[in-house]
This record gives C-alpha cells, sequence and structure tokens, in this order.
C-alpha cells in the first residue's frame, strides 16, 4: 500500500477550493432522460477523471458541518460522495469508521472486521483512513492477501463463514466502494454480522454520531499512522478470493456449465472481481475468456454511458456497448459493476437482458432446478420490479415477498432460509446454495452471471430465448423510468403520503387494484406510493439528492397504455401531495 507516516504533508492545505467540471454533453428535460452524444462510444480525454486533483482533495478538504451536502449521509448503499465537492473525504472516513468502532463496542461485536476495497480512486486512500481508526481502536482486522481488491459478495461470504455456528464473537465488515458510480465517487459501507447491508436503525445511529465527531473537528477520533497499523498486531490478512473460488460449485453448477463447454465472455469492468475470473475458470476447468484484464482509477476503457459520464452499470446498454459488440463470440456473455454486487447477461438471441427480464428467467429456473430448496422458500423482490415476477412466481405456486427499495430487506429471509432468490430491479440478485443454506446476504454479480451459463446449459437456451417462452405465456410487459419535478416540500409530503390521499379510482382506463405506501411482504414504509390495476402499475418515490421524484411504470398492454399510465401517475402524485 503506498502510505506511509509523511504522505500527508506533501499535501499542504490549498488556499483554494479544488474544483472539477465534466462534459456532460446532453440537456435533461424534467420528464425523459435526454441521451448524450457522447453515450456507447468510447471516452475523450475529456471525460477522464483528474486522480492527482481527486487524491489531493480527499487528504486537503474539509467538511463544513453546516453544510448539509457535506454531512455523513447514509442512503441505501452507505456514504457516498465525491472528494471535489467535499461530500467523500479523509474527515467523513475517520469520523464514519470512528462511529462503527464504538458501534459495534456498544453491541458487544468483538470478532473480526472483514474490510475490503473496490478499484475506484477513492477506495485506496479511504482503505488507509480506516485501517488508521481501527488500529487504534484495537479492532481485528482482516485486509485482503496482496492488498488484492475485494468483491461485496467475497465480504458477505467471509462474514457468514466466520459467524456460523458461533454464539459470541461475532465478525463484521466495511465494503469500500461506490458501486457502479463514476470515477470520482467514493462509498463507504457497514455491514453487520447478519453479512448483509446494515439496517436504517444501525446506519441512523453511524450517521448521527459520525456527524457528532465532524462537528468536534475528529475529537474523540482515534488514530494511529498507516505504517502502526499495518504493523499492529490485530492486523491479519484473509484470502477472500480462495475462500470464495473454493464455495462457488456449492450454488452454482459448475460440473455442467465445464460439461457443456459453453464459451463465456466475462468482462469486469475494470472491478473489484477483475482477479476472481480467471481462477474461477481455471479451478472449474470453465471456457471463460476474461476480456479484459485492465484496472485504471480513470476507467478510460469503458463506453459512456446514457447521460455523457463514465459508470460502470452493466445494466446500461452504452455503458456496456463493447460487450455488446462481442455477442457472437461467445454462447453467453456476463459483466459486473465495480464491486460486482450487480450482473449484466449478454446472450446472442437478445443482446443485453433489462434486469427485470433476466431476474424472471432465473426465478422461474432455479426453483424448478434446486430440489434442496425447502418447499416454502419464498421469492424476493422489490415494489419496482417488474410484475411478470408476480405472474411467473405464482405458477410456481411460491410465496411472494415485496419489500421497499434497498437490498437490507432481504438480508434475514436469506439468513433463515424464508427466501431462496431475491432480486432488485437495478441488477442485484442473490439465491441460496444448492442445499438450501445461506451463500451470501448481499448482492453476488458474479453467480448471477454464472447462473446464466448454468441455465444455458442445462435448458439448452440462453435466458434471452427462455423470456420470450415467459412473455408468451404471461404476456409482454413495458417498462419505464422517469423523473418529475417537485420542490422539498413535495418530496417530503411525497414520502409520508397515506392511501387516503389519492382519490383517483381509475388507473390509464383500469380499475385501481390497489393503492400502497408500505409494502406488501414487510409492511415496511416504500417512502412513496404504488398503484396497481390488473395490466399495469406506477410506483412514485422521491430522489434523496435533488428535486425530482421518480416514476416507475409498467403496462402489460403495450406502449400507449404505459404512456397513459406515466401521464397520469403525475397527474395522481401532485394531486395527492398538493401540488398546485
Amino acid at each position: 500500500m503506498p502510505f506511509d507516516d509523511d504522505f500527508r504533508t506533501f499535501f499542504p492545505v490549498p488556499l483554494f477550493r479544488v474544483t472539477y467540471a465534466v462534459i456532460h454533453g446532453f440537456e435533461k428535460t424534467s420528464h425523459h432522460m435526454t441521451i448524450s452524444p457522447y453515450a456507447g462510444k468510447p471516452a475523450v480525454p475529456a471525460l477522464l477523471a483528474n486522480i492527482p486533483k481527486l487524491i489531493t482533495a480527499y487528504y486537503t478538504l474539509i467538511p463544513d458541518r453546516q453544510v448539509q451536502d457535506q454531512q455523513v449521509q447514509f442512503g441505501t448503499s452507505g456514504h457516498r460522495g465525491s472528494s471535489l465537492n467535499t461530500s467523500f473525504n479523509e474527515w467523513h472516513i475517520l469520523a464514519i469508521t470512528q462511529a462503527i468502532c464504538q458501534y459495534r463496542s456498544g453491541k458487544g461485536i468483538n470478532g473480526p472486521l472483514f474490510i475490503g476495497a473496490d478499484t475506484h480512486a477513492l477506495s485506496e486512500p479511504a482503505l488507509a483512513s480506516a485501517l488508521e481508526v481501527l488500529a487504534a481502536n484495537q479492532v481485528g482486522t482482516m485486509l485482503a492477501k496482496d492488498n488484492d481488491y475485494v468483491p461485496t459478495p467475497a465480504i458477505s461470504l467471509a462474514i457468514l463463514t466466520y459467524n456460523r455456528g458461533r454464539k459470541d464473537g461475532f465478525a463484521d465488515g466495511i465494503v469500500i466502494t461506490p458501486s457502479h458510480n463514476p470515477p470520482t465517487d467514493g462509498g463507504f459501507k457497514y455491514n453487520p454480522p447478519n453479512g448483509g447491508p446494515a439496517g436504517d436503525d444501525i446506519t441512523g445511529w453511524v450517521q448521527n454520531r459520525a456527524n457528532e465527531l465532524l462537528t468536534a473537528k475528529l475529537a474523540g477520533v482515534k488514530r494511529v499512522s498507516v505504517r502502526q497499523a499495518l504493523s499492529a498486531s490485530t492486523t491479519h490478512y484473509h484470502d477472500y478470493l480462495q475462500e470464495y473460488v473454493d464455495n462457488l460449485g456449492s450454488v452454482v453448477d459448475l460440473d455442467l456449465i465445464r460439461s457443456s463447454g459453453l464459451h463465456i465472455g466475462a468482462d469486469p469492468l475494470g472491478g473489484a472481481g477483475v482477479h476472481y475470473w480467471q481462477p474461477i475458470a481455471d479451478k472449474y476447468k470453465l471456457n471463460l475468456e476474461v476480456v479484459n484484464k485492465e484496472v485504471d482509477p480513470t476507467f478510460r476503457f469503458m463506453t459512456v454511458d446514457w447521460d455523457g459520464q463514465i459508470r460502470m452499470d452493466p445494466s446500461s446498454s452504452y455503458a456496456m456497448a463493447r460487450l455488446i459488440g462481442m455477442k457472437d463470440r461467445f454462447d453467453i456473455s456476463v459483466a459486473c459493476d465495480t464491486d460486482h454486487d450487480r450482473h449484466g447477461i449478454v446472450t446472442k438471441s437478445a443482446g443485453l437482458l433489462p434486469p427485470n427480464h433476466y431476474l424472471a428467467v432465473c426465478i422461474d429456473y432455479l426453483f424448478r432446478n434446486r430440489p434442496g430448496w425447502g418447499a416454502d422458500a419464498a421469492v424476493g423482490k422489490t415494489v419496482v420490479s417488474s410484475s411478470i415476477i408476480d405472474r411467473v412466481t405464482a405458477r410456481l405456486k411460491r410465496k411472494l415477498y415485496e419489500v421497499p427499495v434497498g437490498f437490507k430487506w432481504f438480508v434475514d429471509g436469506l439468513l433463515d432460509r424464508s427466501l431462496g432468490f431475491v432480486g432488485e430491479e437495478s441488477a442485484g440478485a442473490s439465491f441460496l446454495r444448492k442445499d438450501g443454506s445461506v451463500w451470501t446476504t448481499d448482492k453476488d454479480g458474479i453467480i448471477a452471471a454464472l447462473l446464466a451459463a448454468e441455465i444455458t446449459a442445462r435448458v439448452g437456451k440462453d435466458p434471452g430465448e427462455i423470456y420470450r417462452d415467459l412473455v408468451a405465456t404471461f404476456g409482454e410487459p413495458v417498462y419505464d423510468r422517469v423523473e418529475a419535478p417537485v420542490t422539498p416540500e413535495g418530496k417530503a409530503a411525497l414520502k409520508k403520503l397515506s392511501a387516503q390521499q389519492v382519490k383517483s379510482t381509475e388507473l390509464a382506463g383500469e380499475k385501481i387494484e390497489a393503492i400502497l405506501t408500505t409494502a406488501p411482504g414487510n409492511h415496511a414504509a416504500i417512502g412513496g406510493l404504488k398503484v396497481a390495476t390488473a395490466n399495469g402499475w406506477f410506483a412514485a418515490r422521491p430522489s434523496g439528492t435533488e428535486n425530482i421524484y421518480k416514476i416507475y411504470a409498467e403496462s402489460f398492454k403495450g406502449n400507449d397504455h404505459l404512456k397513459r399510465i406515466v401521464t397520469e401517475a403525475q397527474t395522481i402524485v401532485d394531486d395527492a401531495i398538493g401540488k398546485k
């Protein structure tokens, strides 16, 4: 790790604020997203992040506790931000890590803490900052062997493996990643002993304590130098890669994939699993080719996403343009985002599968081909995932467990085996081992990707062809997500909406059958509204960061019906929140 005691002395506090501009090349309308002229094309030099500026800003810009955007804010996936706008800096990470140490201590969590980072530029300095605090607090810390990058599911697996059968001395973990976000972003997540993303009660406590430490100008934060941390008796190394690869055969039928000879193309998109794919291929003798082994903090090998940003999103046809272009070279092509908790599946028959399509295929396949799973294992989905999942689940005679947006809602069900497969519309999923025991309680893009090969090998059709079969049976849904402007007051009203505030009885010519402000599965607030009819639905949720709300909508009656749903959704929401 390229840090020593004197590292910080190279960064005198500047007399100016570091600013950073990126060419967006698009105009965003209030309704539909406008596509950038750069979308799907190789990144031009002007789009690349200035990594020295990014790292300098991490160490030199100090957050102002009075500015909301510079506070510690845990969203659905931990604290995220960029050092360039003072939302992800050294002070944030020192404060969050100290808060986590105090949370562990208060809860009697005294086993090892498994920590890993992805390939984003800010992940390495954040790891160094976290180590300074963990060592000073005498927390047993498990770093990756050879200082390798660590995928999110490998940390979840390590926590669960360590905790299996224990009554005390539980382990937990920290995942340093902003997921598929642009190269200038950083992210920091806490996974408690259940191995999954922390719930609101935990993140709320950690967030509040971290902000108190920021207000106190880090008084109360214990830290030692990185050099001391690395040589501390509490700092150990863990072989995440070996543990993960060795256990993979318990969750996906790798023997079947090997014997089929399927030619698989895998693109790590320069992410944390970049060193995992070849050992998987070698150990299980798969005909798998890693199409890109490059790691570069600018991610210059990516094609640009829809809005002119570089984003390692495996569900975006723009970000995946290179792998889509190779689809005829392979029987199945797969990719994962930067921390490898999301999947992208490219088939010869259909190109890149939308996440909802692939989730439906996975559910239909797994519950027919996992005899070791309990007869009562249910299907987990989020309220904004496709209703074709509901129809597939009903045919399988399985229970549907529908929850608000956020993978944390699935953790307990995976842990107690009451959920067999869980998935999000944003291409995150996990499922049980073949024997019905828990695999990970966080999203796992690698198993979802390899499952596509297992399905193709067993069924003799790729997931794109299987989805066409499902559509022939259940009807073809069309899906959209749009944005609408709203005031901060309107956002607050939408979040607290009750079903009684919706006065409409029809949506796009159909009788409204359900008005939901809590999820049917666990009755947790969805932070917005979902309205459903026999052949369509919409959900509306306020953005956590912008003065907009997002409308998710789906119809089984075609694009014209979908457009009506979207238009009427905006009217229904605006009326309900009293927007003039």
